[in-house]
């Protein structure tokens, strides 16, 4: 019988009450995310607007031209060389860092010895923080000398894409830049995929080990499709570093910069170091065509970062599928 019934007095209901940290912290949270997009919004427009002075002025197409005169009268000036040189050393620098990248993690997750995981894990992390301006004074002293001469064979046939050469110097190319990308995002790529496959339900592992996997088909069949979504984060995470990288491609490609009509003469350089390497002396209308490029790096970053999202978002509609 209910308490009703028996004369006994009912519970009074318990009200949801929320904490004043919790509020607090609630709204703060919901404040610095719709701040984060108002910031995002306001370099947008000023880089639109920027970008569009100077794309009004500008005597060839800036999609498709391969000069860059911005200060000449009339301005000529094109992204097409400098999205090339982009898009191509951060390619280099992604087929060369994930493979090792993904092989090093699974190495100190599931490996290599309490005893040496730890020191490696350690080496890794801090050569993730390292400046990248370290890593171009690296690879300007010591990385281009040495590389002096690899390369000749493949700029003899393959020369005509710009790749292996740069202003006539087949060790400071697109290549050499692409090397030291590699080296500089590896760390990043793998610390961020060591800790997911460490994520990894230890059930699931045991359960593989259990039906006679080995450690090679218990890595294949349960740490590494755990591990797919993290995998792509982390190596977003790196190619975002990759593309708007600055000082170490400034610091390895020769620091008199020339954009050519010819691909082959030029060998293409990359957004952030055509900025970083003529902002200073350029004038008004340079400055505006500067800020033009920027904002196609914008564009390009934020479409890759929408692409990995998406990827993301559809397998791990695929994992809940299934």
């Amino acid at each position: 019988m209910s308490g009703k019934l028996m004369g006994m007095p009912e519970a009074a209901p318990r009200k949801n009450t929320v904490r004043l940290g919790d509020r607090v912290f609630s709204n703060l949270s919901k404040g610095s995310g719709i701040a984060l997009l108002v910031i995002m919004a306001a370099i947008a427009v000023f880089l639109t607007i920027r970008a569009a002075v100077a794309i009004s002025n500008n005597e060839g197409n800036f999609l498709t031209t391969f000069q860059w005169n911005a200060n000449d009268s009339p301005p000529v000036f094109g992204i097409a060389v400098l999205l090339f040189g982009t898009v191509v050393s951060s390619v280099i620098a992604m087929t060369l860092a994930v493979p090792v990248a993904i092989g090093i993690a699974l190495f100190i997750s599931h490996y290599a010895p309490r005893r040496l995981a730890g020191p490696i894990g350690y080496v890794v992390d801090l050569l993730a923080a390292v400046p990248s301006i370290i890593y171009g004074l690296w690879g300007a002293l010591f990385l281009v000398p040495h590389m002096t001469g690899l390369f000749d064979w493949l700029d003899q046939f393959f020369g005509w894409t710009g790749i292996f050469a740069y202003n006539g110097t087949p060790a400071r190319s697109l290549m050499t830049v692409g090397i030291l990308l590699a080296i500089m995002i590896l760390p990043i790529i793998t610390s961020v995929t060591r800790e997911v496959f460490k994520q990894t339900p230890k059930a699931h592992e045991e359960a593989a080990l259990a039906l006679g996997a080995t450690r090679w088909e218990v890595i294949r069949m349960t740490v590494l499709p755990f591990g797919r979504s993290g995998i792509i984060s982390a190596s977003m995470l790196g190619l975002g570093r990759a593309l708007g990288e600055t000082m170490a491609v400034a610091t390895v490609l020769s620091p008199s910069f020339l954009i050519n009509a010819s691909l082959l003469e030029s060998g293409g350089g990359t957004f952030a170091q055509n900025i970083a390497s003529q902002f200073k002396e350029a004038g008004s209308m340079g400055r505006d065509a500067l800020i033009a490029s920027g904002l196609v790096l914008f564009i390009l970053t934020l479409l890759v970062n929408g692409a990995a999202r998406l990827i993301i978002a559809r397998r791990k509609e695929y994992s809940g599928a299934s």
